[in-house]
């Protein structure tokens, strides 16, 4: 069994490789395969995965290659999660709205737009070698940002794809904590979009928990933690996921990222000395300094959603999948993020209660401009990219969709060939 990641010099790779390592019993890889366009972070980051694999005694192989062809040839699963640009972009993406009065954000937003334009064709590209080469019937994983945007565009075209995020299994883990049980016994109401959800019942052995964490200190804990107002826990009568402390608090964070500073600039110091970390041939675990890069629980996701996929344990995920009548209100071809129990024919998701009407109308508005945003990133359209920047909710404005497109598109001109064959053929 072979299973390639591509995006191998990810400084996220060295704890993904750990959750292979702990599945080994249930999971018999023969080879990990990690490919990267970066051969020296992929010499690096592969140096340390050999190192970690041999301390946990795994038994398979571990090769590198920036090779895709080579990568993906003969593979049961290839997991995706690459950054087009890399942090230089990200940072981009967070600060470039600013100008315009808008919040910057790597995934939603403007920024995330400009993320979605310039990596759809990138993972469609990788997903056709896939098809090429893989094992008939692999598995495509994605953990690629924006992950609802990515899925949608590997479905669309054909690919036997499931999206991932650690939003959920991350709140899982914490709830349990907090309720002082076993994260296994913890199951979730989670539904919406990627980085757009809620969790409407946190249900441990059959009792929902969810009106206590909803009362009294634990609310206000909550509350702090995801910075949205507690009053608006309470009146949601749920938990919402962190992201959406961007559209719940828009303005205040706004003005939070004008006074200065951005998470991608922490995120490339994190990255730095991470790399110098991995460097160490003395270094063979993932260093604790990971767990402040972000993605916590991702190795875990990742490893378990996988040995599902290819052993058909039936084991319950949270995943983005096509909609197909789940969230009522929505159309099927969306992908929406729901608890699913996953075996080898993929995911089944657990049926969703609709959603109430605060939910449902931002869902179906972010889910008008995903659409928009695939068709703008294939077809290099600059109308379809306006009309994509108006759907979205944290930009709404004609009167500002013009330049922020304009200026997106110049910041991001040596990732976007579409655009610039579109801006070819209009001259």
């Amino acid at each position: 069994m072979k299973i390639t990641v591509v995006g191998g010099g990810s400084t996220y790779t060295p704890e993904l490789i750990e959750g292979f390592a702990r599945r080994a019993d249930v999971l018999p890889v023969d080879e990990l395969v990690l490919h990267d366009i970066d051969a020296g972070r992929l010499t690096v980051i592969g140096d340390l995965a050999r190192r970690i694999l041999a301390r946990q005694g795994f038994p398979g192989r571990l090769t590198t290659t920036t090779d895709l062809a080579e990568a993906v040839d003969g593979a049961a699963a290839v997991l995706i999660q690459l950054r087009v640009g890399g942090q230089a972009a990200r940072l981009v993406d967070e600060t470039l709205p600013n100008r315009f009065g808008l919040l910057g954000q790597e995934t939603t937003g403007p920024g995330g737009f400009a993320k979605a334009l310039r990596t759809v064709p990138v993972v469609l590209d990788i997903a056709e070698e896939v098809r090429r080469r893989a094992l008939p019937g692999a598995w495509i994983v994605d953990f690629t940002n924006p992950v609802g945007i990515v899925t949608r565009a590997l479905l669309d075209a054909g690919h036997r794809a499931v999206g991932l995020c650690n939003v959920a299994i991350k709140f899982q883990r914490q709830l349990a904590a907090r309720l002082g049980t076993d994260p296994g016994r913890v199951r979730l109401g989670h539904a919406g979009l990627n980085h757009l959800s809620w969790i409407r019942s946190v249900t441990v052995d059959g009792v929902d928990r969810l009106p206590e964490l909803l009362s009294g200190p634990a609310l206000d804990q909550l509350a702090a933690e995801l910075r949205i107002p507690a009053g608006a826990l309470r009146d949601l009568g749920a938990i919402p996921s962190y992201y959406l402390h961007y559209f719940y608090c828009t303005d205040q964070e706004i003005r939070a990222q004008q006074a200065g500073g951005h998470r991608a600039e922490r995120v490339l110091a994190i990255e730095k000395e991470l790399l110098s970390l991995y460097a160490d041939p003395a270094l063979d675990h993932k260093p604790d300094l990971l767990e402040q890069r972000g993605g916590a629980y991702y190795s875990e996701a990742a490893a378990a959603l996988v040995t599902s996929l290819l052993t058909g344990d039936g084991a319950h995920h949270y995943v983005n999948v096509r909609n197909d009548g789940l969230v009522a209100g929505l159309p099927d071809e969306a992908v929406v993020e729901v608890a699913a129990d996953v075996d080898t024919d993929g995911p089944h998701p657990v049926p969703v209660p609709p959603l109430p009407p605060e939910m449902l109308g931002l869902v179906q508005a972010v889910t008008a401009y995903e659409t928009l945003a695939i068709e703008a990133a294939l077809t290099g359209d600059r109308t379809v990219a306006r009309r994509a920047l108006v759907a979205n909710p944290l930009v709404r404005e004609w009167g500002l969709a013009a330049e922020l497109l304009d200026a997106l598109l110049e910041a991001n001109r040596a990732h976007l060939p579409r655009f610039l064959a579109s801006e070819a053929a209009d001259a």
